[in-house]
């Protein structure tokens, strides 16, 4: 049985993760920038097995993740993975365009908080004798270049180079550091703009057929990715869920096999 801190867990990848997890019988603590959950979402997560407790945190702050860890580690008597999940997206438009204000957003959560929620972890993670830290990569990560998400982009190539050199820095510790490579998938990041309105780009015809080409559902990735954490033993580890491999053959049966999302 596994201790988990996952960042930004209330929806998406994050929620998703949360339910293997405590379907494995782990410990979860789970966490958004909200108070609280819904009732319902509370009542849904009572059904699987394992514990769970939610805690606020706005990544943005230290001082916040530095609370969770505590919390967490208070609940649990200690934390064996850390994820940190919680991202913000910018608006589909230009980056001359964009406004400071999303640009501070977007920095202060995808580059600082994985930063901050790195450092809490592993500075805890080596006085308690080990532990995993995972980081989800996205678009940008992989030198992909998209016009108008760019913004998002550079701050996930910065994540994965920030990553790869925290591996490094803990090489020779029973601390792991690790990247988690989701591919494309149907959440809010897709279907919606930062202020909770519709996305653009979800009307784009040529967006539509690769994103159905090559998209999956968060479950489906999550039900990869959790399974495969637990069992980790390396350091600098990289679980890819969309591989080159898999890309081409989805593009290869795409005109047999037709696949919905969007």
């Amino acid at each position: 049985m596994k201790n988990v801190v996952i960042t930004g867990s209330t929806r998406g990848i994050g929620l998703a993760m949360t339910k293997v997890f405590l379907r494995e019988g782990c410990n979860v603590t789970i966490s958004g920038r909200s108070a609280s959950i819904p009732d319902t979402l509370n009542k849904e997560l009572l059904k699987y097995n394992g514990k769970y407790q939610y805690i606020s945190c706005n990544v943005r702050k230290r001082s916040d993740i530095e609370v969770l860890w505590e919390k967490a580690s208070d609940q649990w008597g200690s934390i064996d993975i850390w994820i940190n999940n919680a991202g913000q997206n910018c608006p589909y438009e230009f980056s001359y365009d964009t406004a400071a204000s999303a640009v501070d957003a977007v920095i202060d959560t995808n580059i600082k908080g994985v930063i901050f929620g790195s450092q809490v972890a592993a500075k805890n993670m080596l006085l308690q004798g080990g532990g995993q830290i995972w980081n989800m990569e996205g678009l940008g990560s992989n030198d992909m270049l998209q016009v108008k998400t760019i913004l998002y982009g550079t701050t996930k190539h910065a994540l994965t180079y920030f990553t790869r050199g925290l591996a490094k820095e803990l090489a020779g510790t029973p601390v792991k550091a690790g990247r988690l490579s989701p591919g494309m998938m149907l959440t809010d990041f897709i279907t919606k703009t930062p202020e909770g309105y519709e996305s653009p780009v979800i009307k784009n015809k040529s967006f539509q057929f690769v994103f159905n080409t090559l998209a999956d559902r968060p479950e489906t990735v999550a039900a990869f990715f959790v399974p495969n954490m637990l069992k980790n033993k390396k350091n600098d580890a990289h679980l890819v869920w969309l591989t080159n491999a898999k890309s081409i053959a989805r593009f290869m049966k795409s005109p047999f096999v037709k696949r919905k999302l969007i």
